[in-house]
């Protein structure tokens, strides 16, 4: 197969394998999606959605955020990890939401990455899902299957997300993440994985990663 037809092969399947496509972290709008993207960081969605409720529940806008202290939101947050950077961050972009944008989350890299504890990969997923502008937000599955798919070298998250964007029809980048996504966690986990579930990699794989893969399940 060249790249073209690897490509298409990847699409085509993660459209049959996802036809309707569920957000993994449960919001609102794209104040509480902001929010919610942020609390990730280093956690797991299935977290991140037990935790969002008790914090919405208080405060599920930026003017209500900014009338809890950080230390109370911290308080809240904390099962996530990273509380004291992370309640700090949402306590500091609620305060530039209402001051610089109305109290309303804006739409461009550049306004949402000068937010604090705002990066590219959370801009990216606020702009795709809150707003459906084409991005490629690369989390830890997206950049594993990329690799394990030979479509990037898979040296940085940066590259990663460079290679998807050339090669993916823009179009399809909204959906396409997220499918990734989706099919990483149930058939190309980082660890116990079944290359014989993971019918797009055993297809299109990188030849280097399958005859890894195969020496392991000879040991």
């Amino acid at each position: 197969m060249n790249k073209e037809e690897k490509v298409n092969f990847i699409i085509n399947k993660l459209e049959e394998f996802y036809p309707q496509i569920p957000i993994p972290l449960d919001h609102k709008d794209p104040y509480t999606l902001l929010i919610a993207v942020l609390m990730s960081a280093q956690s797991t969605d299935v977290r991140v959605n037990q935790i969002t409720p008790l914090l919405f529940e208080r405060a599920d806008n930026p003017y209500d955020m900014i009338r809890m202290s950080i230390d109370e939101i911290r308080e809240i947050i904390k099962p996530v990890g990273l509380s004291p950077m992370k309640a700090k961050g949402i306590h500091g972009l609620s305060h530039m939401i209402i001051d610089l944008h109305d109290g309303k989350v804006p739409q461009t890299y550049e306004e949402l990455e000068a937010m604090p504890a705002v990066g590219h990969k959370t801009a990216a997923v606020v702009l795709s899902q809150a707003f459906g502008i084409p991005a490629f937000p690369v989390d830890t599955h997206i950049h594993r299957l990329m690799y394990r798919w030979n479509l990037t070298n898979g040296k940085n998250v940066v590259q990663t997300e460079k290679d998807a964007k050339r090669l993916f029809p823009e179009e399809k980048w909204n959906d396409l993440h997220l499918q990734i996504i989706w099919y990483g966690r149930e058939y190309s986990p980082a660890r116990g994985w079944d290359l014989e579930k993971d019918i797009i990699t055993k297809t299109v794989g990188r030849k280097t990663v399958l005859d890894e893969y195969y020496k392991k399940l000879k040991k």
